[in-house]
């Protein structure tokens, strides 16, 4: 590992110099399946012809300007968004930390506005939102919180899935919003009940909260709609993505309806990078790519991986929950797992271990059926070796 990065990260041993669909080589030539998409990130897989046409069209013509100017692009990537998600307008920035960070400020200038001193958000036992500041104040992973204090105050937590938890708070002056994931990615796939949103919309409408919603890795297409409160027929106040809207290419979005339109005027917030055209052109293509060939299949692609894996693992006490939604799925096991990292690399399988004892699998959009039984074949065969090890052990 080169001694002049800030060793951040736990790098895993290889490198990788090439990637085609849901496939990567390393520098030894060496294929690897990519079955978290760069973790939610590549969902029309790496390297897409449409994508890389775009990007390098554009940075032939104009990479940047500034948001002191019209950026056409920009407004065509808002409004195509706008409509696919029933929101009204868009503001951009260049990670989902940061369209997090935006719709944060937007529920404290909103409750300021309303008279509330101390605006506070309702955020979720489980939740990932951000490494920023308020971000992190706002998730609920202590491992990433250690020695950052003190935190932000302005937050108020509640178990997900749990619509009384949050009715709870109804008495509460300074509550303005509620903040929550469709499904709780790094929380290892935890996916709420089908009357959670719209009950949680309902709340807020009563209490005149604004509802918030985190899909940095539940949108573009991901779940089988191409947001997942489309899904749950949802509207919420504000609706953040990011991920896998640029295919790669760093891009977030903070939209806003209802009472979160127009909270934001000139000078309240910015970003230098956020919307410029070498971005917004790539995320155009990438949302017209995925609503035109992609996300109609995502649903099915998803129901057949859970039944062939269920099938598979149908001998395994140690699996003790199967959780998916489109192409977002958990493998539950009853102990840490966090070794099967490690074992699926050396069988040419990259995966995720989150939330210490669930196989987090992300596969790409694009994934085809072939590729499909590929992902089944190798990761249950790493599993039941390592059960077998286990139950020898």
């Amino acid at each position: 590992m080169s001694q002049y990065l800030i060793p951040t990260y736990a790098r895993q041993p290889l490198a990788f110099v090439r990637g085609e669909g849901v496939w990567l080589f390393d520098e030894a030539g060496h294929k690897y399946m990519d079955a978290i998409s760069g973790i939610g990130v590549c969902n029309l897989g790496h390297c897409h012809p449409a994508v890389t046409r775009t990007l390098a069209d554009q940075a032939g013509q104009l990479m940047h300007t500034s948001n002191l100017y019209r950026i056409p692009t920009q407004e065509a990537l808002a409004e195509r968004l706008c409509e696919l998600s029933g929101m009204q307008s868009a503001f951009f920035s260049n990670s989902g930390a940061e369209a997090n960070e935006a719709a944060i400020k937007i529920a404290r200038l909103f409750g300021q506005r309303k008279g509330v001193s101390r605006p506070t958000v309702v955020v979720m036992e489980g939740s990932f939102h951000g490494r920023t500041m308020a971000t992190l104040s706002a998730t609920a992973n202590a491992k990433v919180q250690e020695g950052f204090g003190p935190l932000l105050d302005g937050f108020v937590r509640v178990p997900f899935n749990d619509l009384d938890a949050v009715s709870a708070l109804a008495d509460n002056p300074d509550v303005v919003a509620v903040l929550v994931e469709p499904v709780q990615g790094e929380g290892g796939i935890n996916i709420p009940t089908s009357d959670y949103l719209p009950g949680l919309r309902t709340l807020c409408d009563e209490q005149d909260w604004l509802l918030m919603l985190d899909e940095i890795q539940s949108g573009n297409g991901r779940t089988g709609d191409y947001f997942a409160c489309l899904g749950d027929k949802v509207t919420p106040d504000v609706l953040t993505t990011a991920k896998g809207l640029g295919n790669g290419f760093p891009i977030g979005a903070c939209l806003v309806a209802g009472k979160a339109d127009g909270v934001f005027g000139p000078g309240n917030h910015g970003s230098t990078y956020g919307g410029n055209p070498l971005g917004c052109a790539t995320a155009l293509t990438v949302v017209n790519t995925l609503t035109d060939d992609v996300v109609d299949g995502v649903a099915d692609k998803g129901a057949w991986l859970k039944e062939a894996f269920t099938r598979s693992f149908a001998d395994l006490p140690m699996i003790t929950e199967i959780r998916q939604r489109g192409l977002m799925m958990g493998i539950q096991l009853d102990r840490p797992c966090a070794e099967l990292v490690s074992r699926a690399r050396e069988a040419g399988l990259l995966i995720n271990v989150t939330a210490a004892s669930v196989v987090r699998l992300l596969p790409p959009l694009v994934i085809s059926q072939t590729e499909m039984q590929h992902l089944v074949d190798t990761l249950s065969q790493v599993i039941h070796d390592f059960a077998n090890e286990q139950e020898v052990a």
